[in-house]
């Protein structure tokens, strides 16, 4: 069975942009919503999920923005028009196709590791992260794809979608997935405000390459060949340790939802109504038709 993980913000700012200016008599933006019921069924039918979650970032971890205080402040709110559809998703949408989950105080990627963690414990159970955030990388493997839609991702322009396996992330970012955190920790991350030693992605990634880890390196200074780039190490050992604190997952948290129960069961009555307040025409009875195909829904419920 495969265990589909959302990543609920990435999906909304992927989809607002994706089709412009489309609204309702109300003057509500509605284009995030057609297109993230667009992705929601390309990606069930992709997968064949049989179990799935829409996770979401419920503020931030207190040990991230105790070791920096600055964590993500440079990241700019959520566009106005944009609130609806990240509601609509996160709740209306998002509950009748594949239902919304997240903690307090914990980031989507984090809550994300868990359950790929857990699942991976599973004899046969498959992981898809759809996500663009560098930190999941890390959990790429045997068990985890990464769903990506980047264009520099994909083997061709007509690709949608790309699924990112170790073999696919180790060419991307130059090291092993269990080595991304390390690369990180060295170059930076300007998205989340996390500052680098003044090493770009590439080199640091050669370095860590070479000395085989993180550890390995700070241990060796000395033995780098560039002295600008011991300088500069050297300079920013302390950094980079807090930083590779920062970007490492915090998969201990308890599941506030058993795997057992993440099975995927669309209730259709209440997608049909939330896409009717939307006032989708063709989008609506794509819906309609298959929930009558499926039985999720009486002829009678359909026409209110």
């Amino acid at each position: 069975m495969k265990l589909l993980l959302i990543d609920g913000h990435y999906y909304v700012y992927r989809s607002f942009f994706a089709i412009p200016n489309l609204s309702n008599s109300r003057g509500e933006p509605t284009n995030a919503i057609y297109r993230l019921h667009q992705n929601a069924a390309v990606d069930d039918q992709t997968f064949a999920a049989g179990a799935g979650r829409g996770v979401w970032d419920e503020g931030m971890p207190e040990r991230r923005v105790k070791l920096q205080p600055a964590y993500k402040e440079t990241r700019k709110e959520m566009p106005l028009p944009m609130v609806p559809a990240a509601r609509f998703h996160s709740k209306a949408h998002a509950a009748a196709w594949i239902q919304s989950i997240s903690i307090p105080n914990t980031e989507a990627d984090d809550l994300m590791g868990c359950y790929a963690i857990a699942a991976c414990k599973r004899k046969g159970m498959e992981v898809v992260l759809a996500t663009n955030d560098k930190d999941l990388y890390q959990l790429i493997g045997p068990c985890v794809k990464v769903y990506t839609t980047a264009k520099a991702d994909l083997t061709s322009p007509k690709d949608g979608f790309a699924l990112l396996g170790e073999e696919q992330a180790t060419a991307k970012w130059d090291v092993p997935p269990k080595l991304i955190g390390d690369v990180l920790a060295i170059a930076g991350d300007s998205v989340d405000n996390i500052p680098g030693a003044g090493i770009g992605r590439k080199t640091a990634a050669g370095l860590v390459r070479e000395f085989g880890g993180l550890e390995p390196l700070l241990a060796n200074i000395d033995k780098v060949k560039s002295m600008r780039n011991r300088e500069k190490l050297a300079a920013g050992r302390e950094q980079i340790r807090q930083n590779r604190q920062m970007v490492e997952l915090d998969c201990d948290t308890e599941l506030p939802v058993a795997i057992d129960d993440l099975r995927i069961q669309p209730d259709y009555p209440a997608l049909i109504a939330q896409l009717e307040k939307c006032e989708f025409k063709s989008l609506l009875q794509e819906v309609k038709d298959e929930a009558a195909r499926v039985g999720g829904s009486t002829q009678e419920e359909m026409k209110l």
